[in-house]
């Protein structure tokens, strides 16, 4: 059935007119999440399209999931050269709508004496384009501009199996749209790409990575200082990246604003290998005190597994085990406590609470229960309104009973085939709830999620100093930043 958009207004800019539609769609049509459909703001469009040379007349764009063609159409309005574009938007209402703001765009540039040709596919753009990660011969494109969809793929989806080049463990769509686009850009081509921030560090992400920086040097990166911009129902910090294909070093500009308007922008330069690590990992530091935190954290050679320690997710699934959780339950006889996210504050693990069922019956349930010794136990998640991104709490084998359950929203640190001393607990948590910690995690991770992996991965200070945090904290009651400032010795 046809849709009858409405009218441009006298004069109204394209990308003006694309937010209106869109705005106009929301009222009548949810985003698809299936699809993994977000709308690019206003002014995140404007702003990625200020920040994207385009060389060349006709400037040949790509937009390989232009929705209703916001950032294609706020490339027409400040372009001074023409433009020949090709946009994919497999949502067949979207793709009616799209070819509506389009033409639009069409006309109002000519009326300005510039043209915009278009051509608008209605299929799968990874499957369309996928041999291009292994063969990238045709290279037809000048410039991409793109806010890809967002959403998991399991390893046998088919875009994932063409694209396997650059998937390792589960791979995310908006990945497998970059590794694409780059590989359709001729050199010296521009991509400008708004994203989660997750691939830049991660194991999942590091094929993805070595392919797209090694076609790719980053230009620019902007990043949101405020979790709740742009995209909101996106559990990770958003990140604007430019990036060219080539292979020569420039320095790059990193910038931040505190919200979605770009009123205030904060830039710095920096060398590309202060930025991209030989580990292709993004190092986004954006002040003066990030620069320091990271050279104090990354000299430290210790680390979990170097001290006999591991850390995994909790194995209670509560949806799975229904049969098990109970709002009551006599412990130890025939339940456990059971430990979920919302029992873990800074520094302490509170049961029960109230709103959660906080009893795990024993019998059956074997597999899922663990022995009830001392753990540290961290927040896999953190909502937007939350600064802090590790939230750890010690737990010392506090309950009166042989085995724990932990639920599957916390990560839990341990010593295999040992125990942690009471000293070795309190200390991590001392440490990985300081302001030290956190900056130095939300360097390196835009995710609200804290795996397993990440924390592995940690650097961490000798051991002796981290016992010394754990003797001084069971019986002072100075703040964590206080505690590790003296024991570490960082004063400015």
């Amino acid at each position: 059935m046809p849709i009858h958009l409405p009218q441009p207004l006298p004069d109204e800019l394209p990308s003006a007119y694309a937010h209106r539609v869109g705005q106009w769609v929301l009222s009548w049509k949810r985003a698809d999440k299936t699809l993994g459909q977000y709308f690019t703001p206003l002014a995140t469009a404007r702003f990625m399209a200020k920040n994207l040379p385009l060389t060349g007349s006709p400037s040949r764009l790509l937009d390989p999931g232009a929705g209703l063609g916001i950032l294609a159409c706020a490339v027409c309005e400040i372009a001074s050269v023409d433009i020949e574009l090709e946009a994919f938007e497999v949502d067949p209402d979207l793709a009616q709508c799209l070819e509506g703001c389009l033409s639009y765009a069409q006309q109002w540039m000519a009326k300005r004496g510039r043209s915009l040709t278009y051509k608008i596919r209605r299929e799968d753009f990874v499957l369309t384009y996928a041999d291009e990660l292994y063969w990238s011969n045709s290279q037809p494109f000048d410039a991409v501009i793109a806010n890809p969809p967002y959403f998991k793929l399991s390893k046998s989806d088919p875009r994932a199996r063409a694209a396997e080049r650059v998937v390792h463990g589960q791979p995310n769509i908006y990945a497998l749209f970059m590794a694409v686009s780059a590989a359709l850009l001729r050199p010296g081509g521009h991509g400008m790409f708004i994203t989660p921030r997750s691939y830049a560090a991660g194991q999942y992400f590091s094929r993805f990575r070595e392919y797209f920086f090694g076609k790719m040097r980053p230009r620019m990166v902007h990043l949101f200082e405020s979790r709740r911009e742009v995209f909101d129902e996106v559990l990770q910090e958003s990140l604007i990246l430019l990036a060219e294909r080539s292979t020569e070093d420039s320095d790059i500009l990193l910038s931040s604003s505190a919200n979605g308007d770009f009123a205030q922008v904060v830039q710095r330069r920096k060398s590309i290998n202060e930025v991209l690590g030989t580990d292709n990992i993004l190092h986004l530091s954006l002040t003066d005190e990030d620069d320091a935190i990271g050279e104090i954290v990354r000299a430290w050679s210790g680390g979990l597994r170097a001290y006999g320690m591991e850390t995994s997710t909790g194995p209670v699934v509560p949806f799975r085990a229904t049969e098990f959780v109970s709002a009551s339950g006599d412990v130890p006889f025939t339940h456990a406590p059971l430990l979920w996210m919302q029992n873990v504050k800074p520094m302490r693990c509170d049961w029960p609470v109230s709103h959660k069922s906080q009893y795990i019956r024993t019998g059956g349930a074997e597999r899922l229960l663990l022995p009830n010794k001392n753990y540290v136990l961290l927040r896999r998640f953190s909502t937007k309104e939350e600064r802090q991104r590790l939230t750890a709490a010690p737990y010392l084998a506090d309950f009166d009973t042989p085995v724990i359950g932990i639920e599957n929203h916390l990560n839990y640190i341990y010593r295999p085939g040992g125990d942690l001393s009471p000293e070795e607990t309190r200390g991590l948590a001392v440490l990985l709830n300081s302001s030290l910690m956190d900056t130095y995690f939300r360097r390196f991770s835009g995710n609200t999620q804290v795996s397993a992996t990440e924390l592995r991965a940690l650097p961490l200070p000798p051991l002796e100093s981290i016992m010394e945090l754990g003797r001084l904290s069971a019986y002072s009651d100075a703040p964590v930043d206080t505690l590790v400032t003296e024991v570490l010795g960082l004063y400015a």
